[in-house]
């Protein structure tokens, strides 16, 4: 009975001084007109696709199709990439789940206009890669990274 009018107490000073409000602290390196550019909610994130490429159903062992399917896959990343509709990926080390690689797509409305966007990919339209997609929340500011992403490569693949 004690702590119950304890917590009551400390319940009372707290929303008779506006205690609760101190909960949430406002940043002051906050900048406006860069969230608003990047996309970003008053928590600095934003909604995003995650792709998880992994292998498709297409087994054939015509090295042309298979050369110019995955050469066009390379193509299209560098597209995407520049239209500011990918802004992650990257292979993924060998695992027992088939996973080859992700991609987080940006600035995209739906999930049905991701699995379109992701059809524009040979090696997925030839069945060589088959994917799973996954609406995913995190950081407005993840784009920023891609300006130095192109200055540290030395060797295209």
């Amino acid at each position: 009975m004690k702590s119950i009018f304890i917590f009551i107490l400390l319940l009372s000073v707290c929303l008779t001084y506006g205690q609760t409000k101190d909960t949430i602290n406002l940043n002051p390196n906050y900048d406006q007109s860069l969230a608003d550019k990047l996309g970003g909610d008053d928590y600095g994130m934003k909604s995003y696709f995650l792709v998880i490429l992994k292998t498709g159903t297409n087994t054939t062992t015509d090295r042309e199709l298979i050369s110019q399917s995955f050469r066009g896959h390379l193509y299209n990343i560098d597209k995407l990439v520049r239209e500011g509709k990918l802004i992650v990926v990257g292979p993924l080390g060998e695992n027992t789940m088939n996973y080859r690689g992700i991609f987080i797509l940006n600035n995209i409305k739906t999930i049905e206009e991701a699995k379109e966007l992701l059809l524009s990919d040979p090696a997925i339209k030839n069945s060589f890669l088959d994917y799973d997609v996954i609406s995913w929340y995190g950081s407005a500011a993840l784009p920023e990274y891609l300006p130095y992403s192109d200055k540290i490569w030395k060797l295209k693949p």
